[in-house]
């Protein structure tokens, strides 16, 4: 299991002058799931890019157990992302898409198919194996892109805006999920998301962007109990009361 730390992190200015990330430091426990939740333009994608080593910070460091992360580590030491449009190729099964990355690592034929098996079965998909991509619901294709992560055995997952696409029922379907998956893998987890609610069930700690700055990191408790700026405070009121 991985410890990602995230020291003085600072991300160029948009087109507006506006920087994008200033100053960001967080720890994220070995085992860890923390959200990153803010409104629109707070700068979560910028922190999940950087995070997956697709964008270099201008200042600071990303590191993963004291080892640095930067755009030119190679793809095996990077978080597993699934991203929000999920990242999958349409005309691949449920199987081979598992199997996809396990296949570019050439890992033995006989590795690949158990674990392709215990991922589609972890994640409800057995019946689907042979099913394209393009056949399949919403909600599968994201178990999907997490089973495709996961059977990489990687030490840490990034998960980008992974359930806002979904319809209501089915997003916390799959919340309720991937909690249990969780509960069962203690894996290094990263989550972005715009929804508070979702934030503030998943995550083990909440960090809360504002304008490419990070407002508080707490427990799910803490937060609601004890909000440390006003900022803070509304947002969990408007999500809360939503």
């Amino acid at each position: 299991m991985t410890t990602i730390e995230l020291r003085a992190i600072s991300v160029g200015v948009d087109v507006g002058g506006r920087t994008l990330l200033n100053d960001i430091n967080l720890l994220v426990s070995s085992g860890q799931m923390i959200a990153i939740t803010g409104h629109s333009g707070s700068g979560k994608s910028v922190l999940a890019h950087t995070l997956a080593g697709i964008i270099e910070p201008d200042r600071g460091e990303v590191s993963h157990d004291g080892a640095p992360l930067t755009v030119n580590s190679p793809f095996s030491a990077r978080p597993a992302l699934v991203p929000q449009d999920f990242g999958l190729v349409s005309v691949l099964t449920c199987g081979e898409t598992v199997a996809l990355p396990l296949q570019v690592r050439s890992l033995p034929k006989e590795e690949i198919r158990e674990r392709v098996a215990i991922w589609l079965g972890a994640l409800g998909l057995e019946s689907c194996a042979k099913r394209t991509v393009a056949e399949l619901s919403g909600g599968q294709r994201q178990r999907v892109a997490i089973a495709r992560a996961l059977a990489g055995r990687p030490a840490v997952m990034l998960l980008d805006e992974p359930f806002s696409a979904l319809d209501a029922i089915t997003r916390v379907e799959l919340q309720t999920s991937f909690r249990a998956l969780r509960a069962r893998v203690a894996l290094t987890t990263l989550l972005v998301t715009h929804d508070v609610r979702e934030a503030l069930t998943l995550g083990d700690r909440v960090a809360v962007l504002r304008h490419g700055r990070v407002e508080q990191v707490d427990t799910p408790a803490e937060l609601r109990a004890r909000p440390q700026t006003p900022y803070v405070a509304a947002l969990l009121a408007q999500a809360l009361a939503n």
